[in-house]
């Protein structure tokens, strides 16, 4: 009895298989057409044919205008590329502190989120040290190498991570201050000694001024507690001031800007945010269009289309002079018909 229930199971076993395989060879079903297996085109809206959805960590260093506008833009990119729906965003803001851009990354990593998104140097580093697998892109970043300590960098991180360049062309930032300022004899440089791209800039603009006959002195600060009283000092000693691509300072603009109106120092800036907050001119690029950009390297990356280890770090290929207004008159200042004014 046993022997023949083996056998009537082993039947039933095998017309079961015979049909599954009729059904795959296309028995009565509609063939798929051809392509209909691959990612949705870029740029599509569409989400990926599979339904598939994706989880993105998004930690951002701290809050003010150019940082929230690259995050806007990834966002937008990458919802875009890969439809309403299809990413899901654990978006995080550090409040300028680099302890709790390790902690936000590691918490991405335990969550085991698709990609980190980092907005700015200390996010990109504590995402670097987070995690050696995820895929990690970095924005707003000045240069991945001294961001990463890397020698000789060549424009590829490799591994895990890649990611987008805010830098301006510092020869063409220090030819602006001369331009407006052409009898500035002291320029002080300042910025926050724990930015490493800022320490990146601050070296390279010395060098370009000093190469003019300027006297340049640099001005750190440590965190925003001591903004104001360095700010004061930097006024106090110099003609005019540059404060580079720094996160810190960008948070801190009011402060900045009513100690430098007291004494009368005008300041030149990295970027619009702050230029807008307390500078003069700027040669700036756009932060939202370069967070799109990250966006759509973050959808080939997700899509299986790119291989992040072999993308280079991608730049924004326009930059543009821009002019607070408000700020010039209040220095008596008369700005170059070709520089744009900043939107208020």
């Amino acid at each position: 009895m046993k022997r023949r229930m083996k056998k009537i199971a082993a039947l039933l076993a095998a017309g079961a298989l015979c049909i599954a395989a009729l059904s795959a060879c296309g028995g009565g079903s509609t063939p798929a057409p051809a392509g209909s297996g691959g990612a949705a085109p870029s740029g599509s809206g569409a989400a990926a044919p599979t339904g598939e959805t994706f989880t993105v960590g998004i930690c951002q260093l701290v809050q003010h205008p150019a940082l929230d506008s690259a995050t806007k833009g990834f966002r937008d990119a990458l919802t875009e590329e890969l439809g309403e729906g299809a990413v899901e965003f654990d978006e995080q803001n550090a409040s300028g502190d680099s302890a709790t851009c390790a902690t936000i990354c590691n918490g991405f990593v335990s969550d085991g989120v698709d990609l980190i998104m980092a907005n700015a140097t200390p996010a990109l580093q504590a995402a670097a040290a987070s995690t050696d697998k995820i895929p990690v892109l970095g924005t707003s970043i000045s240069t991945y190498g001294a961001a990463l300590n890397i020698e000789n960098f060549d424009g590829t991180v490799g591994g895990n991570i890649s990611g987008t360049s805010d830098l301006a062309p510092l020869d063409q930032q220090a030819e602006m201050l001369v331009e407006i300022f052409p009898d500035a004899k002291t320029v002080g440089i300042m910025y926050c000694s724990s930015e490493a791209n800022s320490v990146y800039q601050a070296d390279e603009i010395e060098k370009l001024l000093t190469e003019k006959g300027i006297t340049v002195a640099r001005y750190t600060f440590a965190d925003s507690n001591d903004v104001s009283l360095v700010a004061q000092e930097a006024c106090d000693n110099n003609d005019v001031l540059y404060i580079p691509t720094d996160n810190t300072a960008a948070s801190c603009t009011d402060a900045i800007d009513a100690v430098a109106k007291a004494a009368k120092t005008p300041i030149v800036a990295g970027e619009e945010g702050l230029c807008s907050g307390c500078g003069i001119v700027t040669l700036t690029i756009d932060y939202y269009e370069l967070g799109k950009i990250t966006g759509q390297m973050a959808a080939k990356i997700l899509k299986g289309e790119s291989d992040i280890s072999t993308m280079p770090i991608e730049y924004f290929p326009n930059t543009t002079k821009k002019v607070n207004k408000a700020n010039a008159e209040f220095y008596g200042l008369t700005i170059p018909d070709d520089y744009v004014a900043i939107e208020e």
